[in-house]
């Protein structure tokens, strides 16, 4: 085939000028584009190193072929490697280094590497891990992707592009024959059909190239109907994947317009869903949060492809100011002047529930320097979901300070098994045990439900409550765990884990610190986490409890792992337990203490002292701030009553008196 038959046959790519986008990269994105240079140059030595942004499988260590390449070789115990190998993601860096350069290196190394594999590299048994449907799927975008940067290449001959386009419609034509319910629920689907929608774009036209479209594009909304909630988020409870998917959805509805092809009804307005969703669960430093499957990795370049397709100013006001290295190519540098003068706004609300999924958001605001907490209290989300049920991730003053530990590995061994396991979360769990029960890597042999959900957000205070039925099947006597949290706003958060059995149990409750700062005890059930930027106090109020410092790991990236500082507090207790947590937020050198205790509650009817599995107030004290806390584990009124405590009067299930403003009766209630 002509290489202008493919090059020129009226299709509309990415970005429609691929020089201008070479030279707006070069002129704005130094520092990206010196990464692309180097995974380029080292890809044409047969250096192979998985270290871009959305490498979902990160490698330390570079692997070296010194003559032929080995496409199935496995370093170690992870096949891992040998998935993300063939995907050649890497190729498109080797394209946009000829784009840049216009160096022939790069073209020759794509073309050698290319045939090498395709002769090497049949769809036969033997090579099942090199096609599988995940990697089968992501070739057909990513070999595409990598053919349009070299355009006008020497190296691109006839006889090249014939075994290009052969191997490229082998790959639909495997993907045409799979289709089942796993491909429905799973990402594996998205990344298979996704690329035989690539596939049916960009190959010259045929009336089978128009069938692998409408294919493609039957399966895609199927599968993002049925994976993507109404709230945005996609079901499998890993941000990592949620935007994985997302961007496989971007490649679709983008290559949609500009082509014409119409999409069915609302399939657009779900991915702009998920495009939102990436903002509420977003860090104030564009991270996303590590839950389940997931890295440490800024999303504001998925953001931002979001923005500049959509036009969305809430989208932007999450993302880039200007288009990223990643967004030019993918929308193309024609749009960046008009992405640049773009409206940048931030939700209204700073409070938020993704109750679909079961995730909730606490922010002091919308800047780098403010606040952030999330709670979890939802589904698993399958194989890449953890025992995470009731988990918080907390982040100040441009730093996190309670950190989910990560996932570290897929292998299945004990090191997956810790990192998944509920321990290795911000968490209470109960008899030592998880509230899931895993099989392997990935299946789980006992469930789990959430329940009770409410978020409520106030002018000065915000309410998120949760609890699950994970304990409900103990061998001593059924638990219900329940969290509350009690966001006094900007710096202070009461959390209130309570546990309701009619068995002697014991609990173990987990905050998993950032390795960047210092634990160090002020006095029994006091802790200070100390670093650059924070100074943050840790109150914990349990009957009868210890709380001491253990170490713990921390996997920030696939394939790393560092040592980290955790705080365990454990008890014991007969039938109903609590614990309080008090979790002060201060600036580095601005160390302001807090003071918590618990106080009793009286009848104002009856005239006694309601037990603590009843109603518990706790006292607040921080500098000029006095809060009293009330929170009712049980119904108490009856038949008529209000409770009195510390002068203050009232009647809910959790309120707040500010003392320091002179509050002594009704207060605020959070929850009736």
């Amino acid at each position: 085939m002509d290489p202008k038959l493919f090059f020129e046959q009226g299709r509309k790519f990415f970005f429609n000028d691929r020089d201008l986008t070479a030279e707006y990269v070069k002129a704005n994105c130094k520092e990206e584009l010196n990464h692309i240079l180097r995974v380029a140059d080292e890809v044409c030595r047969q250096e192979f190193k998985f270290d871009l942004r959305w490498d979902m499988e990160q490698t330390a260590e570079p692997v070296v072929f010194k003559d032929k390449i080995d496409w199935l070789f496995m370093p170690g115990d992870d096949p891992e490697f040998i998935y993300a190998f063939n995907r050649m993601r890497f190729w498109i860096c080797l394209g946009q280094a000829y784009a840049v350069t216009k160096d022939e290196k790069y073209a020759d190394a794509f073309v050698n590497q290319l045939l090498g594999w395709i002769e090497s590299v049949p769809h036969i048994p033997e090579n099942d891990k090199a096609w599988r449907t995940l990697e089968t799927g992501l070739r057909m975008e990513y070999w595409i992707k990598a053919m349009m940067y070299f355009k006008g290449s020497p190296a691109i001959t006839a006889e090249v592009m014939d075994k290009f386009v052969a191997s490229m419609t082998e790959h639909a034509e495997f993907i045409m024959s799979v289709w089942n319910w796993y491909n429905m629920m799973s990402n594996w689907g998205v990344m298979a059909n996704h690329g035989l929608f690539v596939a049916g774009v960009m190959l010259p036209e045929t009336e089978r190239t128009k069938e692998y479209i409408s294919t493609a594009i039957k399966r895609l909304d199927t599968e993002i109907r049925l994976q993507v909630y109404d709230d945005g988020t996609q079901w499998e409870q890993s941000p990592m994947y949620h935007n994985e998917v997302t961007q496989l959805f971007y490649t679709v509805v983008i290559l949609a317009e500009r082509n014409n092809i119409p999409l069915p009804e609302g399939f657009a307005e779900r991915v702009h869903k998920m495009a939102l969703a990436n903002v509420y669960w977003q860090k104030p430093n564009g991270e996303e949060i590590s839950n389940g499957d997931s890295d440490e990795i800024d999303v504001r370049d998925v953001t931002t492809i979001g923005a500049a397709f959509f036009h969305d100013p809430l989208l932007k006001g999450s993302a880039y100011p200007e288009l990223d290295f990643d967004s030019a190519w993918e929308v193309g540098a024609e749009l960046a002047e008009e992405y640049k003068n773009m409206k940048s706004e931030n939700p209204a609300e700073q409070t938020v529930a993704l109750k679909d999924s079961g995730n909730f958001y606490l922010r002091s605001g919308w800047t780098k320097d403010d606040t952030f907490m999330h709670f979890h209290c939802g589904t698993l989300g399958a194989g890449h979901g953890h025992s995470d049920q009731l988990h918080i991730d907390l982040y100040a003053n441009q730093e996190d300070i309670l950190m989910d530990s990560g996932r570290y590995t897929y292998v299945d061994k004990i090191d997956r098994f810790e990192f998944k396991d509920a321990a290795a979360h911000n968490t209470t769990i109960v008899d030592g045990s998880s509230c899931y029960n895993y099989i392997d890597s990935w299946e789980c042999s006992k469930l789990d439900r959430a329940v009770n959900r409410v978020c409520k957000d106030f002018k000065n205070y915000a309410y998120v409550e949760g609890g699950h039925l994970g304990y409900m099947h103990s061998l001593k006597g059924g638990v219900f765990a329940n969290r509350r949290i009690i966001y006094l706003k900007p710096d202070i958060f009461v959390l209130v884990d309570e546990f309701y059995t009619n068995g002697i149990h014991s609990y173990q409750n987990f905050l998993h610190f950032n390795n960047k700062g210092k634990l160090t005890e002020l006095a029994s059930g006091n802790w200070k986490y100390s670093s650059e930027r924070n100074e943050a106090q840790f109150l914990m109020i349990a009957p009868d409890a210890s709380t001491e410092k253990i170490k713990t790991r921390l996997s920030r990236h696939y394939n790393y792992v560092e040592e980290n500082e955790t705080l365990k507090t454990q008890w014991t207790s007969r039938e109903f337990s609590y614990q309080f947590t008090v979790i002060s937020i201060n600036k580095a050198g601005e160390f302001e203490e807090v003071k918590a205790e618990l106080l009793p509650v009286r009848s104002n009817f009856k005239n006694w002292e309601f037990k603590d599995y009843q109603i518990q107030a706790l006292k607040i004290q921080k500098g000029k701030k006095d809060f009293l806390v009330v929170v009712g584990h049980e119904e108490y009124a009856t038949p008529t009553d209000t409770f009195s405590t510390d002068g203050c009067v009232g009647f809910g299930n959790a309120v707040v008196f500010n003392r320091a403003a002179g509050e002594t009766e009704i207060g605020t209630v959070l929850n009736a």
